[in-house]
């Protein structure tokens, strides 16, 4: 950073998006360096999660063009991910300039503490904690306004109006607050209240905040009642961060509009956090978090732009891959008739035979790692990003029902959640850390077996996964279609033990797994579309490892499944059908005996 740059500080949040146009004076080598503020201002509310990308362009469209550097911190943005696409539509506003993106707590650390040790407790819209010891960062609450954010405005808001509803239910009596509230919004009754808060957003509930905090600061004890709670969580979340990163007397900085120097919430938090904190330095932040944002802004030294997530080379690489190369059977595609089309396809699938029968070894190596981690206690997971995350979560839901076995026994790990289910999310592969952070929240365990799919061998969700799962001693298998992975594997033999695959290119380290298998499908017919044949060959490997596990288990008799959950009509019918089959009797006896059993087929077969 040079002395005179220009600084644009900006945070965003739930009710506003405040800004600060700075510039430096002295260098940030300089110990007297400081901003001298040349402008400053308030838009609408940017929260990151509820804000779509073309209205935070155009609120960032309105902020000063003429900067060097840019920090933009904005409430929910608290991944990589949402880093990268708030710095994406920040470029498209300023395209030469360097830009930091982060949350709000970043900003909100910066402004209350600086470069020191201690606690923000923001209370606005919503609400978090966050706290900082040297490098460790520790943080509670700001999960978002559904599930969290207790102790903001929202949660205020929101009690109040349940409040006024439930009094009006039980005693058909009316609040005073009730005709604060209407006045405020300019209602006649209650209906119209139910009709309004059955549209408003989070912004609009929040900003009935001030409403309830004057009814309590003017002796409304049902108001009082709700501050007393709100305050109440925020204590206990302040007392674990401070607990978790052993502050016995922290600094506890108050930042947020709930937080004035002399509101009864200020009263209420100080008042409760003395009794567990006594020690705990409490004070209202100095610093608006947008001269926090500013300050990280400089702070950045080397240019900040928006890059690919992949090297030129990783793409290259991924370019080079089997599966994305034409297919040249298929180069006419859109030329072919319905018949030649579909013959094309039933011609293709003797790649996927072909394949799977390739790495008949590979997948012998894997049944055998798999069971004897499931009998030791283990557990499996599949983990992949969409087709491939979507396959290994079909074949993990399919165990329960066929092999009796417990839910958390083989589980699907697909990058973007549950959404990504049914839905495309852009950009869920291309996390590392997201990888690694999903196998941190299912406690991956060294008994555990960790099966990361990607077509390609280079979608980085998963690779970040395997890392993670070796470094816990989890065994690890890489399942590919791409051969060029063969290319790259040094290290021992399978048979030794550990085969080491160098993903430089997209991990910038080597990862070391324990099996690696190939199915070599070959070019899709939709050029890149692998969830053609290399989905069909995943799908086919999955089958036989898991399915062959279970038989190591001890799960079926001959070819009958023994442990089936008979929990449907079809089920239930399946089950008759085996007890006939074992017991060589008719189909109601074998149900007699069934229903003896409560229907449990295990205990029935071992008896016969």
């Amino acid at each position: 950073m040079k002395p005179g740059e220009r600084i644009l500080g900006v945070e965003g949040g739930g009710t506003k998006t405040a800004w600060a146009l700075v510039e430096t004076v002295g260098g940030i080598d300089d110990p007297s360096w400081e901003f001298r503020i040349l402008d400053r201002g308030k838009l609408p509310p940017s929260n990151f999660r509820l804000t779509a990308p073309e209205r935070l362009r155009a609120i960032l469209a309105e902020l000063p063009k003429q900067i060097d550097r840019a920090g933009v911190f904005l409430a929910g943005c608290g991944t990589e991910e949402d880093r990268r696409s708030v710095k994406g539509v920040c470029l498209e506003v300023w395209p030469n300039v360097k830009i930091v993106t982060g949350s709000d707590r970043d900003s909100g650390l910066a402004a209350a503490l600086d470069h020191g040790d201690g606690i923000v407790v923001n209370a606005g819209s919503g609400s978090s904690v966050t706290g900082r010891r040297g490098d460790r960062i520790e943080r509670a609450g700001g999960w978002g306004h559904i599930l969290g954010d207790v102790g903001g405005g929202y949660f205020l808001s929101i009690q109040s109006l349940r409040l006024i509803l439930r009094e009006h239910d039980l005693h058909r009596g009316e609040m005073g607050f009730t005709t604060k509230i209407l006045r405020a919004l300019s209602l006649n009754n209650l209906d119209e209240l139910v009709r309004w808060a059955q549209t408003a957003d989070k912004m609009e509930i929040a900003m009935l905040a001030p409403v309830v905090l004057e009814a309590a600061a003017g002796g409304d004890a049902r108001m009082t009642e709700i501050i007393e709670e709100g305050a109440r969580v925020l204590c206990g979340y302040t007392e674990a961060v401070a607990s978790h990163l052993h502050l016995l007397a922290p600094k506890v900085a108050l930042m947020g509009g709930l937080f004035h120097r002399d509101s009864i919430y200020t009263h209420a938090f100080r008042r409760r956090l003395k009794k567990n904190l006594p020690d705990a330095r409490v004070s209202i932040a100095e610093r608006p978090p947008e001269l926090g944002a500013a300050r990280l802004a400089a702070e950045t030294h080397d240019r900040v732009t928006f890059q690919p997530k992949f090297s030129e080379k990783a793409i290259d690489d991924l370019a080079a891959a089997l599966t994305e190369q034409r297919n040249p059977r298929s180069e006419n595609l859109e030329k072919m008739n319905t018949r030649e089309v579909v013959e094309l396809f039933v011609e293709e699938e003797k790649f996927v035979q072909d394949a799977v029968r390739g790495a008949t070894s590979d997948l012998v190596r894997a049944v055998e790692l798999v069971t004897e981690s499931l009998r030791t206690g283990g557990r499996l997971f599949y983990v992949g990003a969409g087709s491939s995350g979507r396959i290994g979560v079909l074949d993990a839901s399919e165990i329960p029902p066929t092999f009796g076995a417990p839910p958390d026994l083989v589980q699907g790990v697909i990058a973007g959640g549950v959404t990504a289910l049914y839905r495309s999310v852009e950009g869920a592969e291309d996390e590392q850390s997201a990888g690694a952070l999903a196998l941190d929240e299912r406690q991956i365990k060294a008994a555990d077996v960790v099966i990361g799919i990607t077509a390609s061998g280079r979608t980085p969700f998963v690779l970040g996964a395997l890392a993670r799962a070796k470094s816990l001693g989890a065994k690890t298998i890489l399942l590919t279609c791409n051969p060029r992975a063969r290319a790259v594997v040094a290290g021992v033999s399978p048979a030794e033990g550990e085969i080491a695959a160098d993903t430089a290119a997209s991990t910038g380290k080597d990862l070391k797994v324990d099996l690696l298998i190939v199915l070599a499908v070959g070019p899709e017919i939709l050029t890149g579309s692998t969830r053609l044949k290399a989905g069909t060959a995943t799908k086919a490997a999955l089958n036989i490892i898991s399915t062959g596990a279970m038989v190591g288990l001890g799960k079926v008799r001959g070819n009958l499944m023994i442990d089936l959950n008979a929990a449907s009509t079809k089920l239930r019918d399946r089950a008759v059908r085996v007890v006939a089959d074992l017991a060589q009797c008719d189909y109601d006896s074998a149900r007699n005996l069934l229903e003896a059993n409560a229907w449990n087929l295990r205990a029935v077969a071992e008896n016969l």
